[in-house]
């Protein structure tokens, strides 16, 4: 298909060979008849002047001559316009003056021959300026054509580009609709194997305690720790899918004091461990609390998760004020993560960290950058090596979300 549009005339060089070919037929370019148009029309002004004396009209040379000029210069253009107007006064002076075939001027006929050539060369002058300033239209026109035609090419493009993006997008939206809702059916349907499998394990170890040994034993253990973990994953995984699911409900949010609230939940945990916090002015943000909150919690957590083995560990919890946004950075002195691999922080089920070292199932940073997109913000990190991570993330803030709000279709 564009192969054959390609091969296609467009109307832009179908613009630009009508302009081409105009210029052609109103113009004479070979030289020799240029210069014999020149000729041919002198002589027939000569053959109308006479005609007109034959017939007793007087003084007709001047205007059938002058006009001979003026045609000349409009389609032979300014070499021929001055062969035309020499031979215009020669003809003028041999036949028209006393005394008459001879090219000498009598002193009662020069001031009428003067009259003739002074009028030949402005009546000369103003065509060939006449035809520069038509040429000069005609391209200015011809070459705005060809621009209104360009521009409205490009703009069919546009639109055929924008009509092939909405069309990619609603299928995208789609596919990721199709996939949040198998991810929630397969998630779903998985509990209850995952219950049967728990259960029995159980019922196995109590009952038959006495009858297994010591590896028997430690083989039901490990069924059940890895159930359990799978039940988490299981849990994790619904409640990322719930997110794409669920109906955004924007508010304005105290992001100080719902800070506060996190932290005093999650010292519930945490009291026994040395952890010095720093926790600075946070502003009034706009977007639902509840999706918030689990932003922050997730952060949170895993800034107390990753500070483990630090004593004292240092949790620092802040904002960088920007124009229309503001961006909510947790900072740590925990064991940090190397910066090549920052892209896959972000992924499900993506780890950095041995399942060993940290718990965890790796959907936490999946769900807080998803909530933070669909808050219309975005999400990054920076972190070393043992030497601590900073999460930052930005929301809008309350009155320019309030105004993108206002005048949102």
């Amino acid at each position: 298909m564009m192969t054959e549009l390609a091969e296609q005339p467009t109307p832009v060089g179908v613009r630009l060979g009508l302009a081409y070919w105009n210029q052609e037929f109103q113009r004479i370019h070979s030289p020799v008849l240029r210069y014999g148009f020149a000729v041919v029309s002198v002589a027939i002004a000569l053959g109308v002047a006479f005609a007109f004396q034959h017939y007793q009209f007087r003084d007709v040379e001047l205007p059938v001559l002058t006009l001979a000029i003026a045609v000349t210069t409009w389609y032979a253009g300014a070499g021929p316009s001055v062969l035309a107007v020499l031979l215009s006064s020669a003809s003028f002076d041999y036949f028209f003056t006393e005394p008459l075939y001879s090219l000498s001027i009598s002193t009662r006929d020069l001031p009428y021959f003067l009259i003739f050539v002074a009028w030949a060369a402005i009546v000369a002058s103003f065509s060939a300026v006449r035809r520069r300033i038509e040429d000069n239209l005609r391209q200015a026109r011809d070459k705005l054509q060809v621009e209104v035609e360009q521009r409205r090419h490009r703009e069919d493009e546009i639109r055929k580009l924008n009509q092939e993006l909405g069309k990619r997008a609603a299928e995208l939206e789609a596919s990721n609709k199709e996939l949040e809702s198998f991810a929630y059916s397969v998630s779903h349907d998985l509990r209850a194997p995952l219950r049967h499998m728990v259960g029995y394990s159980e019922l196995l170890q109590k009952q038959a305690s006495s009858l297994l040994d010591d590896k028997s034993q430690r083989f039901i253990r490990t069924i059940l720790d890895s159930a359990k973990k799978m039940g988490n994953l299981i849990d994790d995984l619904l409640a990322f899918s719930r997110i794409g699911r669920a109906e955004t409900r924007a508010t304005k949010v105290d992001l100080e004091q719902l800070v506060k609230d996190v932290v005093a939940e999650i010292g519930q945990d945490t009291r026994r461990r040395n952890i010095a916090w720093k926790i600075g002015t946070l502003p009034v943000c706009y977007g639902d609390r509840s999706m918030l909150k689990l932003v922050v919690v997730n952060l949170v957590s895993n800034a107390t998760k990753f500070t483990r083995m630090r004593k004292p560990a240092e949790i620092e919890i802040g904002c960088v004020d920007r124009d229309e946004e503001v961006e909510v950075f947790v900072r740590d002195n925990g064991a940090g993560f190397d910066m090549q691999y920052v892209d896959k922080l972000f992924g499900v089920f993506q780890r950095l960290h041995l399942a060993e070292q940290f718990e965890g199932t790796g959907i936490g940073l999946a769900t807080v950058q998803r909530i933070v997109h669909r808050h219309g913000g975005k999400v990054w990190a920076e972190g070393a090596v043992d030497q601590g991570a900073t999460f930052t993330f930005s929301l809008p803030k309350a009155r320019a979300a309030g105004e993108r709000t206002a005048i949102a279709p």
